[in-house]
């Protein structure tokens, strides 16, 4: 690397504030504190929940920056970060060694043209249950309809904010779906984007809420930040979706009209009612999907 390329990335290192809420985390926090500064990034805070551990002590003899976060859980400990970051980037990553520091300036890369950069796990076999595979695509296929993206992990734990977007941010969903909100609100407000990075099986640490009980909060969230954030796209989705009903009902009238020489004349109006439904539904979303990338080329040349 030049003198040059080198001072540059001196300079993109700086900018940006390495975030990593904390709890119990003793057995991985110094092994990610000391990736982050062989990667170059300096401005390192660690944002603790109280840990019973020695985490916090680790942290400091590491020479990084430690503070006690208000509240509990990462939402508030995100808060808390969001209070006191200085520089005009922050990069949120998890303290259990589960991602790695050098995939950073791959983010980074793109922190001048969106709001928003995620991580994008590459999951394996190796690093994911299949349980938890099948259930993050499916929270990331319903959040990329009902919010209009085309994202390919969002509950990622990695992603890097523009400082004064991330300020701006206004909290009202569980603690267990912090990573949906923020992207839920970026989306709707900016622009959001992610590339791929490696993710490995996380180091000790406490044990994360069970798979059933996040993954029920991640639905529920999902359809309630939908309500919040997009109405128009989660109704009208909603709405789409009674051409199932409709033909159903319609194939059963025809098959009876057909074989069984009688009409079924309500269930007749009920499929075509649920069929204009589904029409309305389907105009509506396709209306709302035009309109959104014509919003986002008009901001690309602005």
């Amino acid at each position: 690397m030049s003198k040059t390329d080198l001072s540059q990335a001196n300079l993109e290192n700086e900018s940006v504030t390495i975030v990593i809420p904390t709890l119990n985390e003793e057995e991985a926090i110094g092994l990610v504190i000391d990736e982050l500064k062989q990667c170059g990034y300096s401005n390192i805070l660690v944002v603790d929940g109280y840990s019973t551990d020695r985490t916090v002590e680790i942290a400091r003899n590491k020479g990084v920056s430690v503070i006690l976060q208000h509240g509990s859980g990462k939402r508030d400990a995100l808060e808390t970060a969001f209070e006191i970051v200085k520089t005009p980037y922050l990069l949120v990553i998890d303290g259990d060694m589960s991602y790695d520091g050098h995939d950073i300036h791959l983010l980074m890369a793109h922190s001048a043209d969106y709001d928003q950069v995620v991580g994008a796990r590459r999951m394996t076999r190796d690093n994911m249950t299949w349980l938890h595979r099948v259930g993050n695509r499916i929270i990331t296929r319903a959040f990329n309809i009902f919010f209009a993206t085309k994202l390919r992990d969002v509950c990622s734990g990695m992603y890097l904010i523009k400082t004064e977007k991330a300020r701006a941010l206004q909290f009202s969903a569980g603690k267990l779906t912090v990573e949906e909100e923020i992207l839920a609100q970026n989306s709707i407000e900016g622009n959001v984007t992610d590339v791929p990075i490696s993710y490995r099986p996380r180091l000790g640490g406490k044990p994360k809420p069970s798979t059933w009980r996040q993954g029920l909060a991640d639905v529920v969230t999902l359809f309630d930040l939908a309500r919040k954030y997009n109405a128009v796209m989660l109704f009208s989705t909603i709405s789409a979706l009674a051409i199932i009903p409709a033909t159903l009902t319609l194939l059963w009238v025809l098959y009876e009209a057909i074989f069984h020489r009688f009409l079924h004349e309500g269930y007749a109006l009920l499929g075509v009612m649920l069929l204009l439904v589904a029409g309305q539904g389907f105009t509506v979303t396709t209306l709302y999907l035009q309109l959104r990338r014509l919003e986002r080329r008009l901001s690309k040349r602005t």
